[in-house]
């Protein structure tokens, strides 16, 4: 295909097909730990303290979905602690199916201002006030888990963080079985890439999983498969109902780096097709997209397409390209 793309500002949102409604988590706002949303159960033997957290995006329902179902199921931990998390409350509340793609963030993305110097800063926003709320509990966690859903088309998969010890927590959660080792986004830290999970030689790790698009009925079953995946993993929660039985047979996870973070720095980025997430492009130098007048090609072959974002924003992650290490 030619290279010669016109750099044509984004085209508009298409409509989406809302699948899932909208959970009542009413119920669940309270909780029991001092935080709105976050609602924690002690086992008597110890063990790890998981945390379970949704909404980190307002407009990522299935999460949401998933916790209340497990909460509503009466889900326990057999040992250590298990506390489940709405996180962004405001955003959520804003929810609308005629316009879904609106609510994923108040006044900025809260799973971008995770560095210390934001959080202990004196800027101010009702996400990183939120986050700020949030954080102790966060950094009381062993394993924690968020629970992420994708707007476009996309196989479902891990991101681990780039430790060592976030990519065996992946593996051995198992579901999705693609694992991407990555460094995060330039527009800044998420969740994942706190330093008490990011620290090497302490034990915390930090997942997130990105299940499915974002209201597709699927993609609440995918979401889960990985949480009980976790909960198996972490002796927390043996086997419940509410919980999917493991695959069978199980297939082991394939683990791809990351190789390049493709950032768009003109408002006429543009992919030369619709590629879906989880496409592999087989030959190194191949065009996959026009940043303005900058050709974006593959840096090498068997080419890994991580989340490509079909309308890109300037200053946003288009797509993380990488290659498979198993």
């Amino acid at each position: 295909m030619s290279g010669n793309i016109c750099a044509a500002q984004p085209q508009p949102l298409p409509r989406f097909d809302v699948q899932l409604r909208a959970p009542d988590i009413r119920r669940w706002l309270r909780g029991n730990t001092g935080i709105a949303g976050f609602t924690s159960f002690a086992a008597p033997a110890p063990g790890p303290h998981v945390l379970l957290l949704a909404l980190t995006h307002g407009n990522e329902i299935a999460g949401a979905i998933a916790l209340d179902r497990l909460l509503a199921a009466g889900v326990r931990p057999l040992l250590g602690t298990l506390t489940f998390g709405f996180v962004n409350l405001a955003a959520f509340a804003r929810f609308d199916p005629d316009q879904p793609t609106v609510s994923r963030f108040v006044d900025e993305d809260l799973n971008r201002v995770w560095d210390a110097s934001v959080l202990d800063g004196t800027r101010r926003s009702v996400e990183l006030e939120r986050a700020r709320e949030i954080r102790p509990l966060l950094e009381s966690a062993d394993l924690l888990l968020d629970l992420h859903t994708m707007l476009w088309p996309s196989d479902p998969l891990i991101l681990c963080g780039p430790t060592a010890k976030g990519r065996a927590l992946a593996r051995a959660v198992g579901v999705p079985d693609l694992v991407v080792a990555d460094l995060g986004h330039v527009g800044g830290r998420r969740i994942i890439d706190h330093p008490r999970f990011t620290a090497p030689a302490t034990p915390p790790a930090a997942i997130l999983v990105e299940a499915g698009q974002h209201w597709a009925a699927a993609t609440v079953d995918s979401m889960l498969g990985c949480i009980a995946g976790l909960l198996r993993h972490a002796g927390t929660v043996a086997d419940h109902p509410a919980l999917p039985a493991p695959p069978s047979p199980a297939r082991p996870p394939r683990i791809a780096e990351v190789t390049m973070t493709i950032t768009a720095t003109t408002a006429g980025f543009a992919f030369v097709q619709p590629w879906r997430g989880g496409e592999v492009v087989a030959r190194r130098n191949t065009l996959i997209a026009q940043d303005g007048s900058t050709e974006i090609r593959t840096p090498h072959d068997d080419c890994l397409l991580v989340m490509p974002s079909l309308r890109t924003s300037r200053g946003h992650t288009a797509v993380r390209l990488a290659r498979f290490c198993n």
